[in-house]
């Protein structure tokens, strides 16, 4: 566990907590540090210490949080049984998506074969609702649990914890613990192994949700912490062992990072620390295959969308480093053969980040300079002196900067249906 001296100072003035107003009724004492398995849980408590002890900053970041939480207050719960178009299975507890950049063949009178349109998505792709309904469910769980832990209202928790349980819990409207039928290509398939990055891009931040519950959220049960531990066992081994979630898992791209970092968060937040010690030796072999020495990304810089996914596979890489830390793999200080690591590939995205689209000179549909923001405050964090100088000149996203009250990295340019 790494501490900030500040932390360890703030921890052990802990018992001058009665003291200070309202503190008592918002503090879970006895779970002190979130057993998250992305976010280092002492951060949070660093957090919520500063924000009891009046730091500007944060005091400013819990608006935009609870802002966020408040949109999410009057939605869902969302379930996988309200789809109005069924998988080909059949099956309506089955999860189901359409691949984004595939389009009907102008050419031919049934749209068939489906044709290719890199980072061009087809709206068609909305007649499966699933892909929305999840994405919903991924950021509004995480808001809402993070509202609840730093305000301790008891509204942000009971609706998090009635998502989840629609979601995963209740029998009637459970998802399935599988992704079979992902990122389906009309004409071609039933699913595709590559469609397991509808929940390997977002789906951790919602174990890091459950987690603070679990430090004792009213409308959150111990019963309903071991139920989703279950359904996460069922998913870990389909994601580990089916066809799907191996050839998933050996992408040399960003589909295999991210599967890994998730497989990894899985394994830790489930106990089975073997298979997340190994996922975390196996995230070295992706920092030598896809970074090179100067800290590009040559496979995401052949994208149409280059600023977006080189910073889409890093969020995914510096997530990675995070979760691996906590078996005791540190990537953070890990040199690949060539020299590669992590900074320089946050070093990379820097001019861009700092500068705007006229440093990015590789090719961009549709240039977001926030998309490096959590990056490079996720490298500041780790001591990068690079990033720590342009910290200033960073542009935050819409609805504002919250990094500091969640650190760890996202992907803020989410399109929803990454391919």
């Amino acid at each position: 566990m790494h501490f900030s001296s500040l932390s360890f100072a703030l921890l052990s003035a802990a018992g001058v907590a009665n003291a200070l107003p309202g503190l008592g009724d918002v503090w879970p004492w006895p779970s002190l540090i979130p057993d998250t398995v992305v976010i280092d849980g002492w951060r949070l408590v660093e957090a919520k210490l500063r924000l009891t002890l009046g730091d500007g900053a944060l005091r400013s970041e819990l608006k935009h949080l609870t802002a966020q939480a408040d949109s999410w207050l009057d939605q869902g719960p969302w379930t996988v049984t309200a789809k109005t178009k069924a998988p080909p299975n059949g099956t309506i507890h089955d999860y189901s998506s359409q691949a984004p950049y595939w389009w009907p063949n102008p050419n031919s009178a049934d749209g068939c074969p489906y044709i290719q349109k890199d980072g061009v998505r087809n709206p068609e792709v909305d007649q499966y609702q699933d892909r929305v309904s999840v994405g919903k469910m991924f950021n509004s769980t995480y808001v809402l649990s993070l509202a609840w832990y730093y305000t301790g209202n008891p509204k942000y928790s009971k609706h998090a914890s009635d998502i989840l349980r629609t979601w995963f819990l209740d029998s009637k409207t459970a998802m399935s613990p599988n992704l079979n039928h992902a990122q389906i290509i009309p004409c071609a398939n039933t699913g595709r192994s590559i469609g397991i990055i509808d929940f390997s891009q977002e789906y951790t931040n919602v174990i890091d949700a459950v987690a603070i519950l679990n430090t004792g959220a009213p409308g959150w049960s111990k019963a309903d912490g071991k139920a989703f531990v279950s359904w996460n066992k069922q998913f870990l081994t389909w994601l580990a062992d089916s066809p799907f979630g191996v050839e998933e898992a050996a992408a040399q791209n960003n589909h295999g990072t991210f599967a890994n970092m998730q497989i990894a968060a899985l394994a830790l937040f489930t106990g089975n620390i073997t298979l997340a010690k190994q996922r975390a030796e196996l995230a070295k072999s992706f920092i030598n295959s896809q970074i090179t020495a100067n800290g590009s990304q040559p496979q995401e810089l052949a994208r149409t969308r280059s600023f977006h996914y080189s910073n889409f596979d890093l969020t995914a890489h510096l997530r990675y480093a995070l979760i691996a830390r906590k078996v005791g793999v540190d990537l953070f200080k890990y040199t690949g053969p060539q020299g590669q690591t992590l900074f320089k590939a946050v070093e990379f995205l820097i001019p861009a980040a700092a500068g705007g689209a006229d440093k990015w000179t590789y090719p961009e549909l549709g240039f977001t300079q926030y998309a490096a923001t959590d990056n490079v405050r996720a490298a500041a964090q780790e001591g990068d002196k690079a990033a720590l100088k342009v910290l200033t000149k960073l542009v935050a996203p819409p609805g504002g900067d919250i990094f500091g009250l969640r650190p760890a990295p996202e992907q803020l340019d989410s399109i929803a249906t990454v391919g």
